[in-house]
This record gives C-alpha cells, structure tokens and sequence, in this order.
C-alpha cells in the first residue's frame, strides 16, 4: 500500500469517527426528550401542609412540567422531619440520580454542614434555583407580652422550633447566643404552620425564622388586624415592609459577632430553594435547570403567584453554585464559632 492509500484510509476513518461523533450528539437532546415522555417527577417537600415552603413547591410543581420536554407529571410529596433535614437528606443519599426526583427545603441545609450536623455536601446538590430572596422576621401573638426587640432583651421569650438546622431553631439561637436575647427554644413541631397553630393557642409566645413572604401569603389578615407583632427582622437589607423593624445586623457593633451573623444570613438570598440529587446525568441536569427558569417567566406562574402574593425574585442553580462556594471558603474560626452559637 503507498503512502497517499494509508493517508486515505487514516483520513477516512477519523471522518467516520467525527460523524458518528456528530451522530450521538445530535440525539442526545432527543434521548432526553424520550426520557421524560410518560414519567413522572417526585416533588419532595421538606415541610408539612400549609406553611410557605410547601405553597412555593405547590405552585412551581403546577407549571414545571410544561417547561420540560415530554411534559411529565410532577406530584408533590411531603417528607417532614428535623426541620427538613430528613428530606435533604433523602434527595442527597436515597432518591434516584436520574432527574426523576427533585425538592425543596431549608435555606439553613445550604450552611447545615458547616454549623450542624448534616450528612452530605450542600456544594454537590445539583441546585436548579430559588424562587425568590428573603428576609425572615420573629413574631409573636398579640397576647404575648413579647412585642419589641426591648421585650426579647429583656423578658424570656418561648420560641417554638422544628430541629436542628431548620429555619425557627436557627435563628431563635442566633438571637439567643450572638445578640443576647432571651430566648427558650421549645422544638420538635412538624412545619411553621403547626408552630403558628401553637402560638394562637398560647402554647408559645411565637416563633423566629418565618419567612416575611409566608406572613403576606398565607397570614395577610394577621398584620392588617394587628394579630401579630414583630420584634426583629434578619437579613443582610431591610424589607420595604419592615422599615421601622429593627434589622440584626444593627443590633450589634462587634466585628467578630458580624461575621457570624453574614455568615448565617447569606442563606436569606436562597429563601425558596430548589434541588435534585448530586450527579444526575449532565443533560438532565441542563433540562431541569432550564425548565425552573422557563418556569420562573412563564406568565402564568407569575399570574398565579401575584394572586397569591409570593415573592419573585430568581436565583438560577449556577448563581447558587458560585455563593456556596464562597460560603465554603469562610474562616475555619468564624465557621466553628457560628456552629456554636446556634447550638443549644
């Protein structure tokens, strides 16, 4: 054989290595199309009914599908347990890798390994976005004698809690341990919803850590009848709302207690996250972080959602990405201080 013959053939050969190549690339979009033909989405949500984490997933999990090729059914699911860590941990370790499964739960598990006990990595998630940016406020019943930051300072404030790592536990300790407030934390309710129905019965004088968002949707009567007060607000701004509201990073001039608290407040910008399991196929991956977002422009989601007063405010999965490895970087020092300082 000549040399020019061998030329041909190697020439050939990689010709025909390219277009299969090619070939494979041009079905992946339409393999994964025929993926969702006829299956079914697991909307796992870390909270029981009623509170604002379950209406956020209830809402999305009606418009998602639409935006996913093959339009599967997506059914929510409510795992409760440990202030949602038992359904972080089932999406992380225990549900299918295959984009079949996805959930909703904490803002605080984006931070639980650092400061909590947590059995997974937040950074591996495969996160396809929050909904919406948050402030999370304390509130109390109107019976309660606790109406003021002044009150929490200075008279024992029963706060009702979930677990450790939840949203209510977290904060209420916060208070507690950095700015001194006195608080007893009395946990193990199943959501916000039930700690709220204790509230109203006097079982406890409120709770730390609800979402402001929730107050607007699900309890707009309690602010315009005055049923509630609301002591303090944590967050790295202000709410509009809550202008005369005290924010806790005002509360407090040491630069050491600062770092704590921006620590355990930069989950605030991740108030309704959304997540699938770690290493699920890549296309997948892109198909169900291209569908949140779709979804979060879809005029109808946003129709339904201004009807039913929820915040919009977006972060897309590789924003979260880019933040929680900026969290991850903290000082092993100001880290380990902040996990003492939500410890009981």
């Amino acid at each position: 054989m000549s040399r020019d013959d061998a030329e041909t053939r190697r020439t050939r050969h990689v010709a025909v290595r390219l277009l299969g190549l090619s070939v494979l690339v041009a079905a992946t979009p339409a393999a994964s199309a025929d993926f969702y033909q006829g299956k079914t989405i697991n909307l796992v949500i870390g909270y029981s009914v009623g509170g604002g984490y379950d209406l956020y997933a209830r809402v999305l999990g009606k418009y998602l599908g639409k935006h996913i090729p093959g339009k599967p059914n997506v059914v929510p699911m409510n795992m409760t347990g440990a202030g949602s860590l038992r359904a972080a941990n089932y999406i992380y370790s225990v549900a299918a890798k295959d984009g079949t499964v996805i959930g909703t739960f904490s803002r605080g598990m984006a931070i639980a390994p650092l400061v909590a006990t947590a059995q997974f990595d937040a950074r591996k998630f495969t996160w396809l976005g929050s909904v919406t940016k948050d402030v999370s406020v304390c509130i109390t019943w109107h019976a309660s004698q606790i109406k003021s930051w002044e009150d929490m300072s200075s008279r024992q404030f029963i706060a009702g809690g979930e677990g450790a790592g939840s949203d209510p536990d977290v904060f209420a300790l916060m208070y507690k341990n950095v700015l001194g407030a006195k608080v007893k934390l009395v946990s193990g309710y199943h959501g916000t919803s039930d700690i709220t129905l204790a509230m109203e019965r006097g079982e406890v004088d409120g709770l730390c850590g609800i979402s402001w968002s929730t107050i607007k949707a699900r309890h707009a009567d309690w602010v315009k009848a005055k049923k509630i007060n609301i002591p303090v607000q944590a967050a790295l701004q202000k709410d509009p709302d809550l202008s005369d509201v005290p924010l806790a990073t005002e509360l407090i001039k040491d630069e050491e207690k600062q770092q704590i608290l921006r620590l355990l407040l930069t989950t605030q910008l991740l108030a309704r996250p959304f997540a699938a399991p770690p290493e699920i196929p890549a296309d997948r991956k892109e198909i169900l972080r291209k569908a949140f977002d779709d979804t979060m422009n879809d005029p109808e989601f946003r129709a339904e959602a201004d009807k039913l007063k929820l915040d919009v405010d977006p972060i897309q999965g590789s924003a979260i990405d880019a933040m929680l490895q900026e969290i991850y970087a903290t000082p092993k020092d100001v880290v380990a201080k902040a996990a003492k300082a939500i410890a009981e």
